[in-house]
């Protein structure tokens, strides 16, 4: 867990939250590599406190976005100074609570949203919101600063009627909107209402002090009218045509912005409000009878798909999207209403495969459509998760599994992935739902004293985790050679990837059987921490490792480590204890392979330490270790470094007439 410190008000989250003036005063207290900055105004509730990001974006602050802003002002931090932030988009939303001291809300206002708060990265000012009527009227956000702001994004709705209304003779109440009332940043005037035939003869809303007139014009739109033109956005996902009485078909290129913007131009004055639709969705019982509120006539009405918001239906008023869409810079700044109403999307493609890589399958295989879901499972429900498509970085790829067995990918990450899907940078790792199929493990041994011993320690501690029930145990023994066991052990396994646990391994009681390779990026080997109880050493010799099957099978040992001739990463995370000393022979032949390599990858500050550390030892269970190290850095010296002589350690044979003959040692001591 990170250190965490806020400012002001204290969030009481964890007890070891300390206060700070500044981010750059808790960058000097800051005892762990990242520290929380928090406010008390966010809900933390479902917060993942144990998140860090991927290494490429370590020198980055990372900020996630509230309901309302980019910024809700909780950030994870390096300390050590960062370059930049890294704003993270929906769906990792934490939720901010309401700041009722700010606010100053005028009677008659109703059914406003006062969790609203401002950008964190904007200056201190006012913002002023409005009503159904106008820019102004609205409740006030008082943060300090003489400028004002004017929120287009949030409106009050006003209920209340005005005093300043003067009603002629015969006027029919109740078709009025008696709620009106004027920008509050216009000067006095006497408000000139007209009727259904003349710019005069309706009500007048009197300013105090106003003299001169000003009229206003009746808004032209009727809510009970219902557009009869559709529009459908072709996904060119072979679906399009299915909708009833279409108007007019436009192909999707990019973003939904620019796409609607090019709709509305085209219409012109050819109608007033129209539907967009999408080939991706399924309108079969959708009720088109639908209309907005009189005064959200204006705005761009939003359909969900599948329950994700920024869905791919529209209502539209054309003439007045045409003429402010273009000042918005992203779709969801305009005027939106998201109306709390689902179309359903048709089901995306299924690529089904046996690849490794999810990488190569999706720079190998094709769709048609914006999304495919890429497993390497016989069914996986495609309801699981819903991408939006506004824009770029919200298409996101989506992987659903820890292991990522299953995948949803947007055409547009195509181009960008050469060897692993981490080369898109728009990765959404947030529904991971599903399990992966556990890996087999595989107990190698070649005549090892406690080979036996291991084996029970392995299948005890597997039956004592709840994670590995699912995990199968082969057995490979005896087999000459090892780039013959290491084929004979992948052979065995009946998954992709498999452990191989080595007979001089105790595992950990406490290893996470349910572990998986991540099939997002390339295929490699996952090598494992192992503890020496002689040296002291932690690392990866002697250690698990998780071989990926096809790559194993496809080496042929050509170099000093078969593990290391093919692509690998290790992982730190510790696998179990090496019990290499229960004879002189296997401690000796242990200790002379491992001090082989670490001689050969010199000059190497940490090999060199760690070779140090296999020498040193030489008493008690660790003489003939030590014997075995020092022997193999005499034998590289012997031969010059040469490949080919030093290749002959991969030979148990070779081991045992080289150790009878340098130290008059046989295997059965």
């Amino acid at each position: 867990m990170f250190d965490v410190f806020y400012l002001g008000v204290k969030p009481n989250q964890f007890a070891h939250e300390q206060e700070a003036d500044s981010i750059e005063h808790a960058q000097s207290m800051c005892r762990t590599r990242y520290f929380w900055w928090i406010t008390y105004l966010c809900d933390y509730s479902d917060w993942d406190w144990l998140w860090e990001p991927v290494p490429w974006q370590s020198n980055q602050r990372h900020a996630w976005p509230s309901q309302h802003q980019k910024d809700s002002g909780t950030y994870l931090v390096p300390r050590l100074g960062y370059t930049d932030t890294n704003y993270h988009a929906k769906p990792s939303i934490i939720r901010v609570h309401g700041d009722a001291v700010n606010w100053s809300i005028p009677e008659g206002i109703e059914r406003f949203d006062t969790t609203w708060h401002p950008d964190p990265t904007e200056p201190p000012m006012t913002y002023q919101f409005g009503t159904q009527h106008q820019r102004t009227g609205g409740p006030r956000y008082r943060n300090g600063g003489p400028l004002v702001k004017y929120v287009d994004s949030l409106r009050a709705v006003k209920s209340s009627r005005d005093t300043c209304w003067t009603v002629p003779d015969g006027a029919d109440t109740d078709s009025f909107d008696w709620t009106w009332h004027p920008d509050d940043t216009d000067p006095p005037y006497i408000y000139q209402f007209g009727t259904q035939h003349q710019r005069t003869g309706g009500p007048k809303y009197c300013v105090p002090g106003a003299e001169d007139i000003k009229f206003v014009g009746q808004l032209v739109i009727r809510t009970n009218r219902v557009a009869t033109a559709i529009y459908e956005i072709d996904h060119l996902d072979g679906a399009a045509g299915q909708i009833a009485n279409t108007t007019r078909r436009v192909r999707y290129f990019d973003n939904y912005r620019d796409t609607l913007i090019r709709i509305a131009r085209s219409i012109g004055s050819e109608h007033e409000f129209v539907w967009i639709c999408s080939s991706i969705c399924d309108y079969s019982n959708f009720d088109f009878s639908w209309h907005p509120e009189q005064w959200q006539a204006g705005m761009l009405h939003v359909f969900a798909s599948d329950g994700e918001k920024f869905g791919d239906t529209f209502f539209m008023h054309a003439p007045t999207f045409a003429y402010r869409a273009e000042r918005a810079e992203l779709l969801e700044w305009y005027d939106c209403n998201f109306v709390n109403i689902t179309v359903p999307r048709r089901p995306m493609p299924v690529i089904q495969h046996n690849l490794d890589s999810q990488a190569d399958a999706v720079r190998t295989l094709d769709w048609a459509g914006p999304l495919a879901l890429f497993t390497t499972t016989d069914y996986v429900d495609r309801s699981l998760a819903t991408v939006p498509l506004w824009r770029e970085n919200v298409k996101t790829i989506v992987p659903l599994s820890a292991g990522a067995s299953s995948v949803i990918v947007p055409k547009t990450a195509v181009p960008y992935i050469k060897t692993q899907l981490y080369d898109y940078p728009y990765i959404d790792k947030t529904q991971r739902v599903l399990r992966d199929q556990p890996l087999d493990i595989v107990f190698i041994s070649n005549g090892e004293k406690d080979a036996h011993a291991n084996f029970t320690w392995l299948e005890s501690a597997t039956m004592a985790n709840m994670n590995s029930s699912l995990n199968r145990i082969h057995w490979v023994k005896d087999v000459t050679g090892r780039v013959a066991a290491y084929h004979a052990a992948a052979q065995a396994s009946t998954t992709p990837w498999f452990f191989a646990v080595f007979a001089k391994l105790r595992v950990n009681l406490n290893f996470d059987w349910s572990w998986q390779p991540d099939r997002m990026q390339a295929a490699k080997h996952y090598i494992f921490h192992a503890r020496n109880t002689i040296n002291d050493l932690e690392y990866g010799h002697q250690g698990m490792i998780a071989y990926n099957r096809k790559l194993v099978l496809e080496n042929e040992g050509k170099g000093l480590d078969f593990t290391l001739d093919q692509p690998h990463e290790v992982v730190p995370i510790l696998s179990g204890e090496a019990m290499y000393y229960d004879s002189a022979w296997i401690a000796w032949r242990t200790a002379f392979r491992e001090a082989l390599k670490l001689q050969a990858s010199l000059p190497d500050v940490e090999n060199e330490y760690r070779l140090k550390q296999w020498l040193d030892v030489d008493h008690g269970a660790g003489q003939w270790s030590s014997k075995g190290a020092a022997d193999a850095v005499d034998y590289y010296e012997e031969v010059g470094g040469d490949f080919a002589a030093l290749k002959k350690s991969y030979e148990w044979a070779w081991l045992a007439s080289y150790a009878l003959f340098k130290r008059n040692l046989t295997t059965d001591q």
